[in-house]
């Protein structure tokens, strides 16, 4: 009986499949690639939508945003659909039996979901530079740890709404609250910019501060301490209930 691979090599093989599995398919690549190219060309280009942009050109202070989102929609909508389809269909349940193991398959998830985000940030990053962005170069390795911590927060509210919910559920649920969170979640929009009590609650979610993390480290060079805060606590929060309350079939 041959020996199984060494437990690395197996991680590596599962990041590369599910990092596949999200490239190759069309759908998700509409949500996690062109949707948000086409959202930071479209808020650049139109001028009649106002944007106070605090003395930044428009796609110096749209582009931090947009990159948020990004990690959002791979981080969390494509991640929490993928799972709880696999998890429907027997996947994760064969999968947490092989050597590959539970450990091994959720590093693998949150690994390729990583190799996604960088193909995401390097089409995003090369579009905005063709629109003349212009990031503050200390800030870069900062927005870097922002977009980490972002996707531990947001991959553990995946596996928590994954975990939980029928798999017709979570693709209803990931679905609208990725647009509760662009639109209304401080993400592209600072939360300061927007109405009455919502200014100050997506300050406390994690969409608010992954978007502020992003603005600040590439506008200004430097990464909010209470971004930090939010994004480790809410990684800690749903981690816990995520494996408290996963099911895995």
């Amino acid at each position: 009986m041959s020996a199984s691979a060494p437990a690395r090599q197996r991680v590596a093989a599962q990041t590369s499949f599910e990092a596949r599995a999200i490239l190759r398919n069309g759908e998700q690549l509409l949500v996690t690639i062109v949707v948000p190219v086409l959202v930071l060309i479209g808020l650049t280009k139109a001028t009649a939508i106002d944007l106070d942009t605090g003395g930044a050109t428009r796609i110096d202070f749209l582009t931090p945003g947009i990159l948020a989102l990004a990690v959002m929609t791979t981080s969390f909508t494509s991640q929490a659909i993928a799972s709880s389809f696999d998890r429907r269909n027997g996947v994760l349940r064969l999968l947490s039996t092989t050597p590959l193991g539970r450990g091994g398959l959720l590093a693998g998830k949150v690994l390729g979901v990583l190799v996604v985000e960088v193909v995401q940030i390097a089409v995003i990053g090369l579009t905005a530079l063709l629109l003349g962005w212009h990031p503050v170069p200390a800030g870069i390795p900062l927005a870097l740890v922002a977009v980490v911590l972002g996707t531990a927060a947001f991959t553990s509210l995946a596996l928590l709404v994954a975990g939980t919910l029928r798999a017709e559920a979570v693709l209803a649920v990931a679905n609208l609250l990725l647009l509760v969170l662009a639109v209304a979640g401080g993400v592209v929009i600072p939360a300061s910019q927007l109405p009455g009590p919502m200014s100050h609650v997506a300050l406390l979610l994690p969409s608010g501060a992954l978007g502020e993390a992003m603005r600040e480290s590439l506008l200004h060079g430097t990464l909010p301490p209470w971004s930090v805060v939010i994004l480790v606590g809410w990684t800690a929060a749903l981690g816990w209930g995520a494996g408290r309350l996963f099911r895995w079939h």
